[in-house]
């Protein structure tokens, strides 16, 4: 079987190879995005060439782990190219202005640069977007992993209020079911009319294509010492030792050679917690939200305050309050801002939160959290070890957004505490009642 889907895999790299490497715009990308007037849905990114199904013939591509995650029959190129005309279809929304591409823009590495995504009727929602590419190797769906499949991913915000707004998403699928085109390729991929299974299943074959290694750090990690600079190099021997970020981006902490940089866990790291009364929110979500209600928990995810609860919201288990997931870091300096909320603009923020150990009084924060004492000169290096994990893609767009943020964090650093940073680890409460 193994050997008859890299077959199947290298024959769809081949066949998009041409269009899978072109250059970021460089009017895109770089920075947040032009605002929007009250009740107005972001624009509709181009199915550009950034959008296309990605060449395998990449360094560092993890050939034996794609082997396990996926099926040969959803790698076909006709059900990826349909996947591809569905991610970009706005019709899939309820008034027709919002598509999957809208909060997932290629040209940002399919992220929207925004710190919470706008959906249908210029709706804000709770959550940053992240990104799809590398998403066929999550064994959990959205920073709560509510879902497990990306076909169950797809599904939800076709019809949450505050994304794509469908009724349902059978309703949804109605709204193409006599466009001809679609007719004829739901015929070619599935033998059978449109139906919603095979477009969620289509959407999922799609992302399943986006995968995006051949960074520097892959042709240093391959044996090219000059792939990555001095201070990269520094920075990924901080990243494994005294940053601690290898307790949560590496498979283990022994894992010294990182290939998705997450540990498909979920984790309380003190973001956004501190604004909310968990305990209240808790209890409302018992209250209001049933157990296993997906639609429930999804709408109470992007459109309430209940956001906070973080995967508890999906499991009722106290150590998951306000425990998100660990997110990949491929590509990190285009998909800004940062974490579930997109609370923090640049790097520079985020190992100023880290390097303070933030949350301090946060009674279920992960037990890896505690002051780091990095000097500046240590941040800047992780920061670039960080910058050197941009696929050659967004290679043009990365460097502009690094100098960005850069020039950013010698204005503004919100988020440093140097006393705090190199001051011992202070005693974390104990969690209240709930």
């Amino acid at each position: 079987m193994h050997a008859t889907l890299l077959a199947v895999l290298l024959f769809l790299s081949h066949s998009c190879a041409a269009l899978a490497a072109p250059a970021a715009s460089e009017h895109t990308g770089v920075g947040p995005p032009p605002a929007l007037a009250p009740g107005q849905a972001p624009p509709l990114p181009l199915a550009e060439p950034l959008a296309e199904p990605r060449s395998l013939n990449q360094v560092g591509f993890p050939k034996v782990l794609t082997e396990y995650v996926i099926s040969p029959t959803t790698l076909r190129p006709a059900r990826a190219a349909l996947g591809q005309k569905l991610f970009f279809e706005p019709r899939l929304s309820g008034d027709g202005t919002v598509a999957c591409a809208t909060c997932h823009n290629p040209a940002r590495a399919f992220t929207d640069g925004r710190p919470t995504s706008i959906g249908i009727h210029g709706r804000v929602g709770q959550r940053n977007a992240p990104t799809i590419l590398n998403a066929l190797y999550n064994k959990h769906q959205f920073w709560d992993g509510r879902v497990n499949t990306l076909e169950q991913q797809a599904a939800m915000p076709i019809t949450n209020p505050f994304e794509m707004g469908s009724a349902s998403v059978t309703d949804a699928m109605s709204k193409i079911a006599t466009d001809q085109d679609y007719q004829s390729r739901f015929m070619e991929v599935f033998g059978r009319g449109v139906n919603e299974q095979d477009m969620l299943s289509a959407i999922a074959a799609y992302e399943q294509t986006l995968v995006s290694f051949d960074s520097p750090y892959d042709h240093f990690i391959a044996g090219d010492a000059s792939a990555i600079s001095d201070s990269a190099k520094r920075g990924l021997e901080l990243f494994n030792t005294k940053a601690r970020c290898n307790k949560c981006h590496a498979l283990s902490d022994s894992e010294r050679h990182e290939t998705l940089f997450m540990d498909n866990d979920f984790h309380n790291i003190g973001i956004g917690i501190l604004r909310h009364n968990v305990v209240q929110s808790a209890q409302q979500a018992e209250r209001e939200v049933a157990q296993g209600n997906l639609p429930a928990i999804d709408t109470a995810a992007i459109a309430s305050d209940l956001s906070v609860l973080g995967r508890f919201l999906a499991t009722r288990k106290e150590k998951d309050i306000a425990s998100f997931k660990t997110p990949g870091l491929r590509n990190v300096t285009v998909t800004g801002p940062y974490f579930h909320d997109g609370s923090m603009e640049t790097l520079w923020d985020v190992m100023d939160h880290y390097n303070k150990g933030d949350g301090i009084t946060d009674p279920w924060l992960d037990k890896d959290m505690q002051p780091l004492a990095l000097s500046e000169s240590e941040i800047d290096d992780v920061v670039a070890f960080l910058a050197s994990l941009t696929s050659p893609q967004y290679e043009k767009v990365g460097d502009e957004e690094y100098e960005r943020q850069l020039a950013k964090s010698k204005m503004s650093r919100p988020q440093r505490d140097t006393a705090r940073a190199f001051g011992p680890k202070p005693l974390q409460p104990n969690p209240p009642p709930l």
